[in-house]
C-alpha cells in the first residue's frame, strides 16, 4: 500500500491531469452499441432525445448544440442505402461526414412528418452545420 500526503498526491492528480491530451472536436462509431457519438466542445452538457435516432447534446454553459448521439447505424445505414443507393458516393474509406448524414436522415422523412416537427429539422440542420464546422466524419459500418 502506498501512502501520500496530500500535497504528493496533489502533484499526482496535477502530473496526470497535465499530461492528458487536448480536446479535438469529431466523432467516435461505438461497435457495441451500434452508435455514434459526437462533440465539438469539452463542455459540461445535458442530453435531450429529438426523435428516435438521435440524442443531441447542449452545453450547459451556452445552451448551445455541441454534439449528440446517433443510435441504430446500422439500421440508418441500411435504410439510407435502401432509399438512396447513390448515398455510397458520400461514404469516402468507410465513413461518412456527419453532416451527410444528418441531411440524409431530414431528406428520408416524409414530407407531412417534416411539416409537424420543424424544431427537429432546425435541429438538424444546426447539428449539420456544427459537423460541418469540425469536419466531423465516422465509421458507418459498412463492414
Amino acid at each position: 500500500m502506498i501512502v501520500l500526503s496530500n500535497e504528493e498526491y496533489a502533484d499526482k492528480v496535477d502530473e496526470i491531469a497535465s499530461s492528458a491530451s487536448p480536446f479535438k472536436p469529431g466523432a467516435y462509431y461505438d461497435p457495441d452499441g451500434d452508435c455514434i457519438e459526437f462533440l465539438t466542445e469539452p463542455h459540461d452538457f445535458y442530453a435531450e432525445r429529438i426523435d428516435d435516432l438521435v440524442t443531441v447534446y447542449y452545453s450547459r454553459e451556452t445552451n448551445e448544440i455541441i454534439g449528440s448521439l446517433i443510435k441504430g447505424v446500422s439500421s440508418l445505414r441500411k435504410k439510407l442505402l435502401d432509399k438512396y443507393p447513390g448515398f455510397i458516393v458520400e461514404v469516402q474509406d468507410g465513413k461518412v461526414h456527419l453532416a451527410h448524414l444528418f441531411r440524409a436522415r431530414l431528406w428520408s422523412e416524409a414530407p407531412a412528418h417534416r411539416q409537424r416537427n420543424k424544431v427537429i429539422i432546425r435541429t438538424y440542420q444546426k447539428l449539420a452545420d456544427c459537423a460541418e464546422e469540425v469536419d466531423a466524419s465516422a465509421d458507418l459500418c459498412l463492414a
